[in-house]
């Protein structure tokens, strides 16, 4: 599978990144990191259909929680939450610290959401 970042990939030599493996610290208890490979993120543009956006309206009437711009906001998150870790997967790492989300109105009704975080190879303490 060829690398979209036009980085080069490593072999898998390295564990498979879970989940747990992913942190917003800038380390993982008992672990060191060994190698940086570097900033790795998955983004996305979003947009709410004319439907979405008269239903958001209408619960903004209501007040409370606007579920359909909640569910969209949670769905842009997880994309780009598993692009950046497909991402850290295809240069080697086993490891994702500093993660942060970032959000973007790029016009009325269309942002950007991006999820990065720098891709490592740790391994356990001695």
């Amino acid at each position: 599978m060829a690398d979209p970042y036009n980085s080069p990939a490593i072999p898998a030599a390295t564990p498979h990144l879970t989940d747990a493996m992913v942190t917003t610290a800038m380390e993982l208890p008992g672990l060191r990191v060994t190698r940086s490979l570097g900033l790795v993120r998955g983004i996305t543009v979003r947009s709410r259909s004319v439907v979405g956006n008269f239903i958001g309206g209408l619960q903004t009437l209501f007040g409370g929680n606007i579920t359909i711009y909640t569910e969209l906001c949670e769905q842009a998150r997880n994309e780009t939450y598993r692009d950046m870790v497909q991402h850290a997967r295809m240069l080697g790492a086993n490891a994702i610290i500093a993660v942060r989300y970032d959000a973007t109105e790029l016009m009325t009704g269309l942002t950007e959401v991006l999820c990065y975080g720098t891709a490592v190879v740790v391994e356990p303490q001695r």
